[in-house]
């Protein structure tokens, strides 16, 4: 995915000048093709493509371009923009960034356990429910760790509920993570217990995460800007490193639409890189990208 321009007003893709330095190459792409494909990008997902990302979109696109035989970007421009065979689908998981790790920025995880887990104990004791939605799936690695997080919490206390529901745009990755199956090196770094209490050898060099932790977690595909089929509240979400990837606009859309999922005792994590700041003023810091909200639910389901 690609960052906003930091201008703070919409990005509009229709004032690209693009350019022309694509044209030599194995699959010519003009700047007004280039344009194209941020206005189609921009309308189906408010992900930013600016001028200065055409090299990775020409990168990460030619391989489609060589298995389908077409022969320019305009070739290919004609499959995205009527959507042949899925391609707009397949376009866009292309243009996404799925840079993930397990317990990555590990601080809000050791946030979770030592002050969000206890006070959701506390207040939810009765009901024993806990839903979180973790907002940019990638291949499951976040999840996962929560979901271990969570199990290591709740170990003596069975009769609780706790629900991940795991959306990402790209629908390839979370065939991986569906999966749960991952190379023994992205594992390099977890604490040893965790690793021998959570995973199993899958093969010679992988790993698959125990039945148990994929009993928690409901992966789906979500595109943020279409419809969304949640109801009632959640009391975490992880939408880490997610809103970098849009104009100021679609932020505050974004998290207008969030407010009416969560109450005045959830709690909201984002990216390391991320702030609220001319984005939204109903969240209160609590630090290190913790948010919750002043009050809520402030805006009607949408």
């Amino acid at each position: 995915m690609l960052r906003q321009t930091g201008s703070g007003q919409a990005f509009d893709p229709t004032k690209i000048k693009g350019s022309e330095l694509f044209l030599g190459r194995e699959f010519p792409m003009s700047a007004e093709d280039f344009r194209r494909l941020s206005i189609f990008a921009y309308s189906q997902s408010g992900i930013v493509l600016s001028e200065s990302k055409q090299e990775m979109v020409y990168s990460r696109l030619i391989w489609r371009l060589r298995t389908l035989g077409d022969k320019s970007f305009r070739d290919y421009l004609r499959r995205v923009e009527n959507n042949v065979d899925g391609e707009s689908t397949i376009f866009l998981n292309a243009i996404t960034t799925n840079l993930t790790s397990f317990f990555r920025e590990n601080h809000h995880f050791e946030f979770l356990k030592d002050t969000v887990i206890p006070e959701l104990k506390r207040r939810l004791r009765e009901e024993r429910k806990i839903r979180i939605w973790c907002a940019a799936a990638s291949t499951g690695e976040e999840s996962y760790s929560l979901a271990i997080v969570f199990r290591e919490a709740f170990a003596s206390a069975s009769d609780w509920d706790v629900n991940i529901l795991a959306t990402d745009l790209d629908s390839t990755v979370l065939e991986t993570a569906q999966r749960g199956i991952y190379p023994v090196r992205h594992t390099e770094g977890m604490d040893e217990g965790r690793k021998k209490k959570w995973f199993r050898a899958h093969g010679e060099d992988k790993l698959e995460v125990d039945e148990s932790l994929k009993e928690m977690i409901t992966f789906k595909q979500l595109n943020l800007m279409d419809k969304w089929p949640m109801l009632g509240v959640f009391n975490i979400i992880f939408c880490r490193n997610v809103i970098i990837y849009f104009d100021q606009v679609t932020r505050k859309k974004l998290f207008e639409r969030m407010s009416t999922l969560i109450d005045g005792n959830s709690y909201l994590f984002l990216g390391h890189s991320e702030n609220l700041m001319n984005v939204s003023d109903g969240f209160q810091s609590l630090g290190r990208t913790v948010y919750k909200p002043k009050s809520g639910p402030t805006g009607s389901r949408k």
